[in-house]
């Protein structure tokens, strides 16, 4: 056969299958790479049980950490949010939950609101905080070095975090959640409120994957996050939909902010640690990816718990940072990333 013969097979032979290159586009995690995270949890967890000695403690440890992972995926996902549209590092997002805890503060206090339904107030005023901090100060620098927006997030951060101070003081508060008892969960003993906080994230995510993806506001968001130029040239206006994707994600925040409000110290600087946090999430799920925030979050929950278990003495978050170390060096784009 001649060389002429034999050329176009070979573009063939280094294509991937469709089925592969589409998982890459989407950017779906593969079987293999799931099947390590299950497998990694199950050890994890099995030598938690060994080292506690007690099924019960070992099982608290599960329910709790899923629990709060509900509770983190909810905030990473207006980091991740943002981060896929506009490719800015939120430094802010903590921040914005701390101000949705004092809003959340208030709003049962001087209005005599349920801790709960005072999502009704604070999800639209982290909406308009989250519009006025992109319309204000982002959108006129979307062009800018990176640097220079992360230096305003991070400004914005500590904006806030004393405007909390000279409004509310350095003295922590509380939310108190009226009827708040313990129920038993296969042998674990779980607050009503963490319950409510971890359903109300699941149904708060649910919601907003169901806004971008069966919307026609979803639809201009996803398009701006594909191309912002493309978008632009079929009409789309691109700084109208930063500012609604930015509103969206100082939301999910706020929300965040008053489900956690009730079992959470309110003070100033109690965003830091939940923004922490947020970026291990987001980095763990894959950086701009919605339904990675959502699983990434339930696996920092059930390691932070898990590896309070296994050492012992030692800060919760001392597993989380050697899990999110280990993801870095095998699987760099996050379990849901895109491959390059």
């Amino acid at each position: 056969m001649s060389p002429q013969a034999q050329a176009p097979a070979q573009p063939q032979a280094n294509t991937p299958s469709p089925p592969k290159a589409a998982r890459r586009a989407n950017g779906r995690p593969s079987t293999r790479t799931m099947l390590v995270a299950l497998g990694l949890l199950v050890i994890a967890s099995v030598v938690a049980g060994i080292v506690s000695g007690s099924t019960t403690v070992l099982i608290q440890a599960l329910v709790t950490g899923l629990l709060t992972g509900g509770v983190y995926s909810l905030i990473a996902m207006g980091l991740t949010l943002v981060y896929g549209v506009l490719h800015v590092i939120n430094f802010a997002n903590g921040a914005l939950v701390a101000v949705a805890m004092f809003v959340s503060y208030a709003a049962v206090n001087a209005l005599g609101l349920h801790p709960y339904v005072a999502l009704i107030v604070t999800v639209p005023v982290m909406a308009l905080i989250g519009a006025g901090i992109q319309a204000g100060l982002l959108n006129p620098i979307m062009r800018s070095p990176i640097h220079t927006q992360l230096l305003i997030t991070i400004g914005v951060a500590l904006a806030l975090e004393s405007l909390l101070l000279i409004i509310a003081g350095p003295n922590p508060k509380s939310v108190s959640l009226p009827g708040d008892f313990g129920v038993e969960i296969f042998g674990a003993s779980v607050s009503v409120s963490r319950i409510y906080a971890f359903v109300g994230a699941l149904v708060l995510v649910a919601l907003l994957w169901i806004v971008l993806q069966k919307t026609r506001m979803g639809t201009a968001i996803r398009s701006v996050a594909a191309s912002p130029e493309g978008a632009r040239l079929v009409g789309i206006n691109v700084k109208r939909i930063y500012i609604i994707t930015f509103a969206l994600g100082a939301s999910a925040a706020g929300a965040a902010g008053t489900l956690v409000a009730p079992f959470t110290t309110i003070e100033p600087t109690a965003g830091a640690t939940f923004n922490l946090t947020a970026f291990v999430v987001v980095v763990l799920g894959g950086m701009g990816n919605v339904p990675g925030a959502l699983v990434g979050g339930l696996i920092v929950g059930l390691t932070e718990q898990l590896g309070g278990l296994i050492l012992p003495g030692q800060s919760p978050l001392l597993a989380v940072f050697v899990v999110f170390l280990l993801v870095l060096f095998a699987k760099p784009q996050g379990i849901f990333g895109r491959s390059s």
